[in-house]
């Protein structure tokens, strides 16, 4: 269960954090009262969320590039953060084929400065690099991967995330070994999760975006691989588990230490049709979807992870039914066709994520309860 307290005037470093995850990140760490620092290049879409919903309002918002070690340094060395979130990332699977040298250059090298710059500003603090599902060996498996499986990918983003996690683990066993914990003050682990989808996503080439940009403009959606199934699950969901594992990396790090997955419900990994069908029925008038038929560069087709070890240590399970989130989802968007004030608006669907948290973990607690009634013995 996420601790509020612990975040409450704590320094955290978010790069990233004018992107689509950061910006809703950095939304919920302010509501906690986190004493936020985001490191960025600017927003990557226009519209963006980070503008939409005035994500620097009441934060420090640092324009930088991860990919220029000096200045990445400098700005550690000065805010002397106790948490560092990483979630800078060239994010796109497509893109990765178009650009490959951004792509390897930000999602490897930036992850080498990052790490680089927390030797060099020798401060204990804790680190949570966010990779992706993508960065394991996929074999096209029906079950879901584990922490402990191979890394590799086929296309370049996937690949570079794949290198991402082997970088941070080289670091981590070179300078920053958990046996030595007690010298060197830093704990580091890395984060993977399913395909995160939520309001004020206006990414290119991505299945919930390309449907909105389609419903609002009342023309169907072009669909690459209807078939392919992806591990959905809305934005709060896996970013709840970051939350979750920096937090236990802080109290008991050496519990904490390594890869985790904060992947949904196996009911929640569905093909693309059934999504976009789901969110035609939801979106309703003007909207709709057909298949693509260009020719595109190959994408995995099947796609799960296996999230038990983080149900099982760190107490963390999806509270939000796929259904639901796109609900959700089309609320925010249809709340932007009207121009509601998208600030408020995500909050608040931050605050009703929340309560749905809290409620799961009084509904776990009685559940506790209940077993230890079922199993006291008879006096």
């Amino acid at each position: 269960m996420l601790d509020a307290a612990f975040w409450r005037g704590r320094r955290v470093f978010l790069t990233g954090h004018t992107g689509f995850k950061g910006s809703w990140l950095s939304l919920w760490l302010r509501e906690m009262g986190a004493d936020l620092t985001g490191y960025a290049v600017a927003p990557p879409t226009v519209p963006s969320l980070f503008e939409q919903a005035s994500v620097a309002k009441d934060m420090r918002s640092i324009e930088g590039d991860v990919r220029v070690f000096p200045r990445l340094l400098a700005c550690l060395k000065e805010i002397r953060p106790e948490i560092i979130l990483h979630m800078a990332a060239q994010s796109v699977v497509r893109r990765g084929y178009d650009d490959p040298i951004e792509t390897y250059s930000t999602n490897i090298m930036g992850t080498v400065n990052l790490l680089e710059a927390v030797r060099q500003a020798d401060r204990p603090c804790v680190v949570v690099n966010v990779t992706s599902d993508k960065c394991y060996e996929n074999r096209e498996w029906v079950w879901g991967y584990r922490e402990n499986e191979p890394m590799g990918g086929h296309d370049p983003y996937s690949n570079s995330k794949g290198c991402s996690e082997l970088v941070t683990a080289a670091f981590r066993d070179s300078y920053f070994p958990p046996e030595a914990l007690a010298q060197h003050g830093v704990a580091v682990a890395t984060a993977r999760a399913g395909n995160a989808i939520g309001g004020g996503d206006w990414t290119a080439s991505q299945l919930i975006p390309d449907l909105m940009r389609s419903f609002l403009a009342h023309r169907p959606c072009d669909i690459r691989c209807p078939a392919a199934i992806r591990p959905w699950q809305f934005v709060l969901e896996p970013l709840h588990g970051y939350l979750c594992l920096a937090e236990r990396l802080a109290k008991d790090p050496k519990a904490a230490i390594g890869g985790w997955n904060f992947g949904p419900a196996d009911g929640d990994a569905q093909p693309v049709a059934w999504i976009a069908d789901r969110m035609v029925r939801s979106w309703g008038t003007g909207a709709a979807w057909q298949r693509d038929g260009a020719t595109h560069p190959p994408e995995a087709h099947f796609l799960k992870l296996d999230a038990s070890k983080a149900r099982m240590h760190l107490g963390w399970r999806s509270v939000l039914p796929l259904d639901q989130a796109l609900d959700w989802i089309v609320d925010w968007y249809q709340a932007f066709a009207k121009g509601a004030d998208l600030r408020a608006f995500t909050i608040g669907q931050i605050h009703d994520y929340s309560e749905r948290l809290h409620g799961s973990a009084e509904q776990a607690a009685d559940q506790c309860s209940d077993r230890d009634r079922c199993v006291r013995p008879v006096a």
